[in-house]
């Protein structure tokens, strides 16, 4: 398992932030190298992904699934990518409180699977490939919360 976390500051109150960290449909957009969406509503949603790295080539299907939304509190997350020879799981979990007349969102990811491809991978090379794709997602996140 390759554990990550970290907190974001976000300027809403967190029944708002938790409102939008728990539409998969507001998610999906905020996926840099999103090819299509393939389904997407508030639960679930599911598209094809070109990744930006050097030792994935081709496309990813990935399905991610809102397991659970406490309404100001926090929201749980299940993904699955599969690709040619490779396959990942992913859950996530944020948590959100209110700071200073907005959120501080919590989060944490684990990458409980790597299969085909990926298990051959060295983790510290794919480590760093998964914190600038999580890094990559909270901007764009963030910056979608703000104009919206």
């Amino acid at each position: 398992m390759i554990h990550f976390e970290g907190d974001k500051d976000i300027a809403l109150p967190p029944e708002q932030v938790t409102a939008k960290l728990g539409d998969a449909r507001f998610l999906s957009q905020c996926i840099p190298g999103v090819e299509s969406v393939a389904q997407s509503d508030a639960r679930q949603a599911a598209w094809k992904l070109r990744p930006g790295f050097s030792f994935v080539r081709g496309t990813l299907d990935i399905t991610l699934s809102v397991t659970e939304v406490t309404p100001g509190s926090s929201v749980r997350y299940h993904i699955v990518g599969k690709g040619i020879g490779s396959s990942n799981t992913v859950e996530g979990h944020a948590t959100v409180t209110p700071r200073d007349g907005g959120s501080r969102v919590h989060w944490t990811v684990d990458i409980t699977e790597l299969g085909g491809l990926l298990k051959a991978i060295p983790q510290g090379l794919l480590k760093g490939a998964a914190q600038k794709v999580i890094d990559d997602i909270w901007a764009s996140i963030a910056s979608r919360l703000v104009s919206a």
